[in-house]
């Protein structure tokens, strides 16, 4: 059964208190649609994360200029306070009911149900198929709004006929309401799609392929700022980068198992299509075929291998910035966050296995200096964990990974971490913990991944002499603090709002002349910026000022520094902010001393009045 029938019939709902009366607004929804189109036929109606949908079949398209109407009725419904009578009916009675109101899809349900009596909800004229729970009455519905309207084929299959499905938003308060829809549309404005075209950072193109994103000069900056910055604070941390190219062959994947667990996410084989050479089976063909390499650790692994090493060498902590190639459905691809082409900041640290408790809380700390630097202080952890029960995905020694789960619930104890504990959502190979934080709008976004293996050593036989001279195998860590600069960079563009903090920012600096004869000076302000190690464009448009100014500002550029014959006299620059803020004039060392001091310490702050501390 699809997981949303399943949500809306099982009897194992465990629905929270809003949740409840989300689901119960669905049902009220679906009255008012059934008031205006008698013959609609009714699917499944659940709550979801911000909201509740109902899918139908109507006998024409519903528009957003039919939500007025239908919230109208649900108002009055709601003004009723229609008590939701609950009772249980024999399968036959549900059965011959629905047939009878001609509701071929809730039939279909309950066909499908192995229970002997089903739920049954109503609320004042309106009888659904339900196990619920809901609310009291309809009066205990808060603030509600319809959001949009899509297709939904029935079952989630595509031969299947396919369905109007109505989203709504419902909430305790008028000010939680009020909050929701103004983040919904802080969010348009923070797209990192439709910031990236404004901002000139990406674009993409279909002679080049979905998913495959293309950066323009000032995106390309903005990835290699970002990559420097995580590179030099992991090499501080005792990280060796390396590089492992970008194909490697199948039999590579199929050591790692990778290949029976994700090859419909990889890319088809490049060879598949040669002649059998000489003895040759088709076995040994397809291992000897290549693949778009998607993920790093079995190159990583072979790297380790390359070299005898000794138990005084460990903890060695591999780290590379690989671009990695993985099929996603063309339906599932959006912007930055969801791609083809991906550069991930990937790490596997080999270690013995009494180092996995300081190892970790070493990771802990450089994810923690990382994200703080990028403004990311509010997060959570979730740690997934096996389903010992799926043979089929979880295979290998229980023992193994019962000692992996008690290593990593020990290291997140270890560091007073709060986790949630998520079944059946650990990789194939071992229990991971999803470092899962929140943007400027409150948006949860999984970005850090630390992952304890204990067997890929098995499966690439790796090796350390330990001080008995004898053959030990470690342990590993798979790490990513980005998870991949793609998606990293379309969550910043939207943390942000393009706002950028300095030192990201692809232009810091933008000189302005007031008259084509102070060109020159804007030249010389310009050049002593670059030499500092400011990032510094001159505007020498035959605009005028007040237009590039406005300009400036809609590109996000921190600093705009006018020149006049006043400035060029003082040697200074008149200052002002992306915020619309007018400094006045700034002596243009003065400047430079202030400006590089922030650009160095990564600091959120665009400004200070004062020479900061220590410079």
């Amino acid at each position: 059964m699809p997981e949303d029938v399943a949500q809306e019939f099982s009897s194992s709902v465990n629905y929270t208190p809003i949740q409840r009366m989300r689901h119960s607004a669905a049902h009220v929804m679906a009255e008012a649609i059934q008031d205006m189109f008698p013959d609609a036929k009714f699917a499944i109606g659940p709550a979801i994360e911000d909201g509740f949908y109902y899918d139908m079949e109507l006998p024409r398209t519903l528009t957003p200029e039919d939500f007025p109407a239908i919230e109208a009725r649900m108002a009055e419904s709601i003004a009723k306070k229609h008590p939701f009578v609950q009772s249980r009916w024999p399968r036959e009675k549900a059965l011959a009911y629905f047939r009878e109101k001609n509701q071929p899809y809730k039939v279909e349900i309950i066909e499908s149900l192995p229970d002997a009596e089903v739920g049954i909800y109503q609320q004042g004229p309106f009888l659904d198929l339900c196990r619920g729970p809901h609310v009291e009455n309809t009066g205990q519905i808060g603030p509600f709004k319809l959001m949009r309207v899509a297709g939904a084929y029935w079952r989630g299959d595509e031969k299947r006929p396919m369905l109007q499905r109505l989203y709504g938003t419902a909430w305790f308060t008028q000010e939680e309401l009020d909050t929701y829809l103004w983040q919904l549309e802080e969010a348009k404005k923070r797209d990192h799609r439709k910031l990236g075209r404004e901002l000139g950072l990406f674009t993409f193109s279909e002679d080049v392929g979905p998913g495959i994103p293309l950066f323009l000069p000032k995106g390309e900056m903005l990835r290699h700022l970002m990559e420097s910055y995580v590179r030099e604070t992991q090499e501080r941390y005792g990280y060796q980068h390396v590089w492992t190219g970008n194909i490697a062959r199948v039999r590579l994947y199929k050591t790692s198992k990778h290949w029976y667990h994700y090859r419909e996410g990889m890319f088809p084989k490049m060879e598949e299509e040669r002649d059998l050479r000489e003895g040759e089976t088709p076995e040994e063909a397809e291992n000897n075929s290549f693949e778009l390499k998607p993920m790093n650790c079995p190159s990583h692994f072979i790297l380790y291998k390359s070299q005898r090493h000794s138990y005084r060498e460990l903890p060695i902590r591999y780290a590379e910035f690989a671009t990695l190639y993985r099929y996603e459905k063309q339906g599932e691809l959006s912007g930055l966050t969801r791609v083809r082409a991906l550069t991930q900041d990937d790490s596997h640290i080999i270690l013995r296995h009494d180092q996995v408790m300081d190892e970790f809380s070493r990771i802990v700390d450089l994810v923690r200096e990382i994200l703080t630097t990028y403004g990311l202080t509010d997060y959570s952890v979730r740690l997934s964990l096996p389903d010992l029960s799926d043979s089929e995905k979880y295979h290998g020694n229980v023992e193994i990974w019962e000692r992996a789960v008690a290593d990593l619930r020990a290291a997140l104890d270890s560091k007073g971490l709060a986790y949630e504990a998520v079944e059946g959502e650990a990789a194939f190979y071992g229990p991971k913990m999803d470092l899962m934080a929140r943007d400027a709008l409150g948006r949860e976004w999984q970005l850090s991944t630390i992952q304890l293996d204990f067997f890929q050593p098995e499966n690439f036989e790796l090796e350390y002499i330990g001080e008995d001279g004898q053959a030990h195998r470690p342990a590993v860590i798979h790490r990513a603090i980005m998870g991949s600069t793609e998606r990293f960079l379309g969550v910043l563009i939207e943390h942000y709002g393009g706002n950028f903090p300095l030192w990201l920012a692809p232009v810091q600096a933008e000189v302005i002349p007031i008259a084509d004869r102070h060109l020159p000076y804007a030249g010389h302000v310009a050049a002593r910026l670059r030499e500092a190690g400011l990032r510094a464009e001159v505007d020498s448009r035959s605009e005028r000022m007040n237009a590039k100014v406005r300009d400036a500002q809609m590109q996000k550029i921190p600093y705009m520094l006018v020149v006049g014959d006043k400035e060029a006299e003082s040697e200074s620059v008149s200052l002002r902010l992306r915020t619309n803020e007018n400094i006045g004039a700034v002596p243009l060392e003065q400047f430079i001393e202030r400006a590089s001091a922030l650009n160095r310490a990564r600091s959120q702050d665009l400004w200070v009045t004062e020479a900061p501390v220590g410079e």
